[in-house]
């Protein structure tokens, strides 16, 4: 009772208002609660009215309390972080390097090369093989199995590397205490190719390029012949010959050409081109081939005007001329045959030039001989408007390749196949794949993976999954870009609008 009277009575004989008496609540509570920073620094402890009672002085146990504090969060040097902390950050970069590990062995141990090599056909079982369509499928099939080696072979170079260069900065604390190979080489690829793909791709650039060279140097030294003797004769077949010699050495300077300005570094065109500028290529055959289709059809129109009279006289080709011709053939001839060995896409392109070289030269030398012989004064113009009309379709075709290709055409199958692989290849750590598109960027493939994962799939993993197919995907050497997307349901939209194209 005398407490009740002590309150009722202190509140009738006050004079303040309630108001008055929440705020000075309200002050007496936030004087004694503690701010954010002795929080986290351990300058605060709590203390009640038992501290006077065990002879303990508040301030000095607060004091001792929170040096204390600091000790156990903290191992006694200036900056690092509290031993806590450390314990999390510790815990949780074990985490991912194991959860990375088992994704690496699962990728690593998918497929037995072996097994795969039991069903490859010899050289000899190849010939001995009668049927030409049952020999055709063997050899087809052989292809196949090495696709499918070289892809398995990519991806475990590969994956590790980009596997490893995931989070470099687990801690989130703004310093990389790990780095991984991509980030040792600016994002390159190439340097985590196996040691045989590596040496398979310096040897075949290294041969493509003598050959490109040699064909330069006997073009230069072939047209100069041709020129002098079309200048000795009157023959259109020779001056069909001399014109597409010409244009020949000027498509092969601006394959040249935009070879060395796609692999220049420079820092301006990165920027100016973001993605590469591996399309300067087939732009510039592009416009080649309108120049070859508008020369020869110029041929063509001199060939029909010369027929046009009905009436003229066979002449005879100069002995330069014939020289001219025949070193011509010769030339090329071996070309194309010391060509034909090496399987690369700029070596047997040059070989098939080559061969397009002997064949037009032989007949443009001899239309004008057996025109000269037989006295048949029409045989060299018409062998001219044959000839110029074969150039047409051939250049024309080219023309429509290159465009169709810049446009964004399919890849062929046996590409598609090999992509396919790639992807059956993770099959171990994803649930499947919805779609697959592969095209054309140019010369070079652009391919798109939409990956199917379990919808409570962490971030993390659907992150390392699709880089690390991307960027094995980019280390095939047909693949210019990757892209992958990630979904958890195969019925849902396709990810592209159908009206976009």
């Amino acid at each position: 009772m005398v407490g009740k009277r002590e309150i009722f009575s202190s509140g009738r004989t006050k004079s303040s208002t309630p108001s008055n008496n929440r705020r000075q609540s309200s002050n007496a509570q936030s004087n004694s609660r503690p701010s954010t920073s002795d929080l986290e620094s351990g300058l605060y402890t709590q203390s009640n009215g038992n501290d006077a009672a065990n002879g303990n002085t508040p301030g000095i146990s607060h004091e001792a309390e929170s040096q204390e504090a600091r000790n156990v969060l903290s191992d006694g040097l200036d900056g690092d972080k509290p031993k806590l902390w450390r314990f999390r950050d510790a815990a949780n970069t074990a985490l991912e390097d194991q959860r990375r590990e088992e994704m690496k062995e699962a990728l690593m141990g998918g497929i037995n090369r072996d097994n795969l090599e039991e069903f490859r056909k010899s050289d000899e079982e190849l010939k001995g093989i009668k049927n030409k369509k049952v020999r055709k499928f063997y050899e087809n099939q052989n292809e196949s199995l090495n696709d499918w080696l070289e892809v398995d072979a990519l991806v475990k170079a590969v994956a590790d590397d980009v596997l490893e260069s995931m989070d470099p900065d687990p801690d989130k604390d703004g310093d990389n205490e790990r780095g991984g190979g991509l980030q040792q080489e600016g994002g390159n690829i190439h340097s985590f190719l196996p040691e045989d793909e590596k040496e398979r791709r310096q040897t075949a650039e290294k041969k493509a390029k003598w050959a490109i060279n040699i064909n330069v140097i006997a073009n230069i030294a072939l047209l100069a012949g041709k020129i002098a003797a079309v200048f000795s004769s009157g023959s259109l077949s020779l001056l069909a010959s001399t014109v597409d010699s010409a244009l020949d050495l000027l498509c092969t300077l601006i394959v040249w050409t935009t070879n060395r300005i796609v692999a220049w570094r420079l820092k301006t065109l990165q920027r100016k081109f973001p993605v590469g500028r591996r399309r300067l290529e087939p732009l510039g055959i592009l416009v080649f081939s309108i120049l070859m289709v508008v020369s020869f059809l110029q041929i063509l129109q001199e060939s029909v005007e010369k027929i046009m009279p009905l009436k003229g006289t066979a002449d005879a080709l100069p002995a330069i001329a014939v020289a001219a011709m025949g070193a011509t053939i010769l030339v090329k001839g071996i070309i194309w045959f010391g060509c034909t060995p090496i399987k690369t896409t700029q070596v047997q392109a040059l070989a098939q030039d080559c061969k397009t070289d002997v064949i037009f030269n032989t007949l443009s030398l001899l239309f004008p001989f057996i025109g000269y012989k037989a006295d048949i004064w029409w045989l060299d113009p018409v062998g001219a408007g044959l000839l110029s009309l074969f150039i047409i379709y051939d250049w024309s075709s080219t023309c429509f390749e290159n465009i169709t290709r810049l446009s964004g055409q399919a890849c062929d199958p046996a590409l598609e196949k090999k992509l396919l692989y790639l992807a059956y290849r993770f099959s171990p750590i994803v649930d499947g794949f919805k779609s697959l598109t592969a095209y054309h960027a140019g010369d070079g493939i652009w391919v798109e993976y939409d990956v199917l994962l379990k919808e409570d799939t962490k971030l993390h993993r659907s992150h390392d999954i699709a880089e690390t197919l991307q960027y094995c995907a980019e280390g095939l050497d047909e693949v210019d870009r990757a892209f992958v997307t990630t979904d958890y349901s195969a019925g849902g939209p396709t990810g592209h609008a159908q009206d976009a194209g």
